[in-house]
């Protein structure tokens, strides 16, 4: 009667453990609708004073994409999607101030701003649109175009992981 007991509670406990686990659903692979495989990754269009600021940030956006894997970059008349961007402005804050000299800056943050806007290749409506930032911190060496300039690759980059991230979380 006992071994009945303990084998009774022990199917229980198990039915009970998968009604559980029934609800605890992980999905494999990708949220993004069906259909919607590829990008192409239009040249940046770059509002801000820095030069060469636009072809610095579509590569990194696509270097970007292509090693998240989410969507697979396409040419412009075959993709699935059309992601337009505009940087709109870069800004240097001062972070932190010489010690001996208050209105002198030693560290800055670096913010670049753009908005994106995310087609439909197929119908070309706008399936989205938003802004999104980047941003990285360097040290005054010299003079600040100097010291600016290696920053320019990493805010690029960071600006970059955020416009994939923002398109491939967008579902």
């Amino acid at each position: 009667m006992r071994n009945n007991f303990k084998f009774f509670f022990f199917k229980v406990l198990c039915v009970g453990f998968l009604f559980i686990c029934a609800g605890c659903v992980y999905q494999f692979g990708t949220s993004l609708p069906h259909g919607m495989e590829t990008i192409h990754v239009e040249t940046f269009v770059n509002k801000t004073d820095e030069p060469m600021l636009e072809s610095e940030t579509t590569q990194a956006t696509i270097r970007e994409f292509q090693h998240d894997g989410t969507l697979k970059i396409a040419s412009a008349d075959t993709a699935d999607m059309i992601l337009s961007v505009t940087l709109e402005k870069l800004d240097v804050v001062t972070l932190r101030y010489e010690k001996d000299s208050p209105k002198s800056g030693e560290e800055f943050r670096l913010k670049l701003t753009a908005s994106l806007e995310l087609k439909n290749a197929k119908n070309n409506k706008i399936m989205m649109q938003q802004k999104v930032r980047g941003e990285t911190t360097f040290f005054l060496t010299g003079d600040m175009f100097s010291s600016k300039r290696p920053a320019i690759p990493l805010v690029a980059k960071d600006l970059a992981h955020n416009i994939v991230e923002t398109v491939v979380e967008f579902w």
